[in-house]
């Protein structure tokens, strides 16, 4: 049996345990509470099941400290077995006592049988209990043993493998220096063929270099040649420059001189045409309704130009003396003279 059937078992006890109690202390208070009505004072009937419900609260302790104490595995001594029987006794009592004070037999033995099942279940109980109590403990120490005996197996096996790996390393260790030694040995003759080798590579590198010197040397007289020939052509090609710079350079002057004439001629075109259309907008005279925007302004940038004052610009162009003020004020800041050519634009 394992530890689950164990447990399952133990749920089952317990849950029997508990059903029997709990029936047997249904059915002592149906049956107890009618003898006590009977034996009380009329004002006190109220407290006829106070007595089997006491007495049923004890019959629960000592079920419920007896199953932890046996499965504890531990023994309460006699004064538990004294309060298990008693009340025992005094269920027993109380259930048969009004069918023995009426002499009738068959309600003594009918209601005996709860409270006789009740203390048989729960002495059987503690009984069950205490015996799996000893099962489990005993199981747990099989199983204690086995797992010592286990970790014993398991340290032997441990030490065997250790012995083993030991033997293995000395093994491998002794392999490992005569392989050490092999290898030596093959290195060194293997160095004295590489020295070998060497010494005929120096040999073979000096003739090389002998006549990588002899071949450098020729090259030399001839790169001396090429940088001789190079030189000329150099200095040929630099007098050719210099002659086509000097061309460009006069021939860019020429160019520069033209385009200077020609921004004067353009600049003298445009003042002209700005001084006519000055004189054209002067000429006249007051107008008659406001002028717009772009016509009022040039108007008003060429009285500027002349000279004119504010009230006379503000008759020709038809706008107020504070509009005609605050572009004169403008013109002002900006410089006259380009002011002056924009507005003729």
């Amino acid at each position: 049996m394992n530890s689950v059937q164990i447990r399952s078992a133990e749920k089952a006890l317990s849950v029997g345990t508990w059903l029997i109690v709990c029936g047997a202390m249904l059915y002592s208070v149906l049956t107890v509470t009618p003898l006590m009505a009977a034996h009380t004072a009329d004002a006190w009937d109220w407290t006829a099941p106070i007595l089997p419900i006491v007495v049923d609260a004890a019959v629960v302790i000592v079920v419920r400290l007896d199953s932890v104490l046996a499965r504890l595995g531990g023994e309460g001594g006699r004064w538990p077995v004294v309060l298990r029987w008693m009340t025992g006794i005094m269920t027993l009592a109380l259930n048969t006592a009004d069918s023995a004070l009426k002499k009738d037999l068959v309600g003594v033995a009918v209601h005996a049988v709860a409270p006789l099942l009740l203390i048989v279940t729960a002495e059987t109980g503690l009984a069950y209990r205490r015996a799996i109590t000893a099962a489990v403990n005993g199981l747990e120490e099989r199983q204690r043993a086995e797992r010592r005996r286990r970790e014993q197996e398991a340290r032997q096996r441990a030490e065997e493998a250790e012995q083993a790996a030991r033997r293995r390393a000395d093994e491998e260790e002794r392999r490992a220096r005569e392989r050490r030694e092999f290898e030596a040995k093959l290195a060194r003759e293997q160095r004295e063929h590489e020295a070998a080798l060497l010494r005929e590579q120096a040999e073979r590198q000096e003739r090389k270099e002998q006549a990588e010197r002899d071949r450098i040397a020729a090259a030399e007289r001839e790169a001396r040649e090429a940088r001789e020939r190079e030189a000329r052509e150099r200095e040929q090609q630099r007098l050719a420059r210099e002659r086509r710079e000097r061309e460009a350079a006069e021939k860019a002057e020429r160019e520069r001189r033209e385009a200077l004439e020609r921004a004067e001629r353009e600049q003298r075109e445009r003042e002209e045409r700005a001084e006519r259309e000055r004189a054209a907008l002067l000429a006249n005279g007051p107008a008659k309704k406001k002028q717009d925007d772009d016509v009022a302004l040039r108007t008003v940038a060429a009285a500027f130009a002349a000279g004119v004052p504010v009230r006379q610009a503000a008759e020709l162009c038809g706008w107020s003396v504070g509009w005609v003020s605050t572009r004169y004020q403008e013109l002002r800041d900006n410089h006259p003279a380009p002011a002056l050519e924009g507005a003729s634009r």
